[in-house]
């Protein structure tokens, strides 16, 4: 005999998923920038609605139920009188949901297309953002610096976000500063986007890419204003050169091994890397591969093995290199400022 569960598991369901409060800045429901907090208010408008029919139905149910229940002698009084359609009732009934698909159709349309096609204001920064398998490029063409996997912002200003994908389809998704973009190869799209005050938001890719589609992680770090030019003049004279023994075997170890997919600007190398996360200032970086914390053991490991944490992305292993060669080459990436 199967045993059910009791009706009251069932309704603890939500109670339990309630606690599953996400706390790296990746909810939608607690939005921190205006895009958010316009597309939550469409959350709330059709959880409105739907919960309105779910309590007029409910109620209908049960009056009905009680209303029309058998009760002793009925047997007695033969077959009920049969009734069969009511014109008002059926004009109700499709009037009524077709005002409530109006109520509802309306601002999502019109917020839905103000979000896409609202031009960007002359002041706010442009983002330009490629999505390779898996991690993401952005360039800052008005201020001539690009960076990889962690894009950042001046919190208070609008930032245009234009994208494209350099392989398949990826999504650009920041859950709490707004709704997801899809890149396309071949086709450029962009998204306007604000953070209301300094601080981490985390972004994912939000469109299945490949094998490790779920480590396709990015970070959104606000500034003050301020502390954004600060940035942006260390990204414009970064410090590459190597000062110990040991940093000026890790630049060789990187020529030799890595300088055909990474870029480092100035004091380093004059190359663009396209077909690897650019590497100018790694050591200024929250994350590597934009999964593991930033420091040496995690640097050493992810060059010793790269497939074991983001499976099917294209760097090779470095287990060709010895101990003192990896603490060399992982000096090097972490000097680089």
């Amino acid at each position: 005999m199967k045993r059910r569960l009791p009706v009251w598991w069932l309704l603890m369901i939500p109670g339990l998923l309630a606690g599953c409060v996400s706390r790296n800045n990746m909810s939608a429901l607690d939005p921190q920038g205006p895009v958010g907090k316009t597309q939550l208010n469409l959350v709330y408008l059709s959880t409105g609605i739907m919960t309105f029919v779910v309590i007029v139905v409910a109620v209908i149910f049960i009056y009905v139920v009680i209303r029309y229940r058998e009760r002793p002698g009925d047997e007695k009084k033969g077959i009920p009188e049969q009734v069969s359609g009511s014109k008002k009732l059926e004009i109700l009934w499709t009037a009524i949901p077709v005002l409530l698909l109006i109520i509802l159709a309306v601002p999502t349309i019109s917020t839905t297309f103000t979000l896409n096609r609202k031009p960007a204001p002359e002041e706010s920064i442009r983002v330009n953002v490629t999505g390779y398998q898996y991690w993401w490029g952005f360039e800052y063409p008005d201020h001539k610096v690009s960076t990889a996997n962690e894009v950042h912002i001046p919190a208070g200003k609008k930032v245009e976000f234009v994208m494209k994908s350099h392989d398949v389809v990826h999504a650009f998704w920041v859950p709490s500063l707004g709704g997801k973009q899809d890149l396309n190869p071949g086709r450029q799209d962009r998204i306007v986007l604000q953070a209301d005050k300094p601080g981490v938001y985390e972004g994912k890719c939000a469109e299945l890419c490949g094998s490790s589609h779920a480590l396709m992680n990015f970070r959104v770090i606000a500034h003050k204003p301020a502390d954004f030019q600060r940035w942006i003049a260390s990204q414009k004279s970064p410090d590459s050169a190597p000062k110990t023994a040991e940093a000026r075997e890790g630049k060789r170890l990187f020529r030799q091994n890595c300088i055909g997919c990474h870029a480092v600007r100035k004091g380093g190398f004059n190359v663009e890397g396209r077909s690897a996360p650019e590497l100018t200032a790694f050591s200024n970086r929250t994350r590597i591969a934009g999964i593991l914390p930033n420091n040496k053991k995690n640097l050493k490991d992810w060059l010793r093995n790269p497939q074991g944490f983001k499976p099917g992305n294209r760097m090779p292993a470095f287990d060709h290199l010895s101990e003192k060669q990896l603490d060399a080459l992982s000096i090097y990436l972490e000097n680089l400022k």
